[in-house]
């Protein structure tokens, strides 16, 4: 049977999704959308893994969809919904929780960073969160997977339970035509792009964050113009001129991380940044910066907090792409328990 190429991702509904997720992850969605058959998920699962507050978490999972949408990911185009409007994921997480072996999930970094000194503390759920991103994936059989770099090592684990699967029920799979035995692809990384890792606006050596306390070291896609302009005349920098060439940003993160930002909000590259600004002080650059940060970014928030204000609206855009999902992952979830051998009726 050939496998239809197909691109999922998805990002998790705990606090407002910011500048990193924007150029990091969102830009790039927006351009495969145009050429791809796109599944974009709000993963509502993964978001509690630890505990959320249920009024905040049901704001969180609307206000992510509009940042989506916002953003200028096509409801029409692509399949937008929340994770556990569709069945198929923890179904599925459940079948590779007995696919996946405890040594795979021990060499998971970031449960280590996640669960901090009292791993005894941990939810089991925080523990096992890698199968669950494994069938997120797999519940489409999907083959293209923007990811950031922090989660390539998941991506990973992923391949290997599809190939564990493909290997410990061959004679099933293929019994139901899959000549080759293949029944889950091994879905590809793509990683792209001049700002795929955007660092904090207060630490240049720390990826922009959410969770980070201090508001100051992250643009939200909610924050207003004059909040973004603020943002960015505080972000640290360092007593040095602007180079000419990329090598001299070098040792200096914070200079490395503000040009990243500019390249990829103006669609240049550090080199043409820098041939622009090289030997300059910060402020004319953060000024510039600033100018073109506002100019993307005010008006996604102008179009979120719009959007919010219809609940009913954006309800009904995660309704028709979970029947959409649903679709496509119960047939495949259907083929995987007669595989196992599951009996359905």
């Amino acid at each position: 049977m050939e496998l239809k190429e197909r691109v999922f991702s998805g990002m998790q509904p705990t606090g407002s999704l910011h500048l990193g997720n924007y150029l990091g992850a969102m830009v790039q969605w927006i351009e495969m959308q145009k050429a791809h058959e796109c599944i974009y998920c709000v993963v509502d699962l993964h978001a509690i893994t630890v505990w959320q507050d249920p009024a905040e978490l049901r704001h969180a999972i609307r206000q992510v969809t509009a940042a989506y949408i916002a953003s200028g990911l096509d409801p029409k185009k692509s399949i937008l919904f929340n994770q556990s409007q569709v069945a198929a994921h923890a179904e599925l997480a459940w079948v590779f929780n007995c696919v996946a072996r405890l040594g795979w999930l021990n060499r998971m970094t970031q449960f280590k960073e996640k669960a901090g000194k009292d791993r005894e503390a941990a939810s089991v759920g925080l523990y096992a969160y890698p199968n669950l991103m494994a069938a997120d994936i797999l519940a489409y059989r999907a083959t293209h997977v923007p990811v950031g770099e922090d989660q390539k090592q998941h991506l990973e684990l992923a391949r290997d339970i599809a190939q564990k699967f493909n290997n410990d029920f061959r004679t099933e799979i293929e019994a139901k035509g899959y000549a080759d035995g293949v029944f889950f692809p091994q879905p590809e990384p793509v990683i792209t792009g001049p700002a795929t890792r955007v660092m904090s606006l207060r630490d240049g050596t720390k990826k922009m964050s959410k969770s980070d306390p201090s508001d100051l070291s992250r643009i939200a896609l909610t924050d207003d113009a004059d909040t973004i302009a603020r943002k960015i005349q505080k972000a640290k920098t360092d007593p040095e001129p602007l180079p000419s060439e990329t090598d001299g940003l070098a040792g200096r993160p914070e200079a490395d991380n503000l040009v990243g930002i500019y390249a990829a909000l103006t669609g240049k590259t550090k080199t043409d940044v820098l041939a622009d600004f090289g030997g300059q002080q910060f402020s004319a650059f953060k000024k510039a910066l600033a100018e073109a940060a506002v100019g993307q970014l005010a008006p996604l928030g102008d179009e979120i907090r719009r959007m919010m204000g219809d609940p009913a609206e954006i309800d009904r855009v995660l309704a028709d792409g979970s029947a959409r999902a649903r679709a496509i992952a119960a047939p495949i979830m259907d083929e995987v328990k007669d595989i196992v051998g599951l009996i359905r009726s």
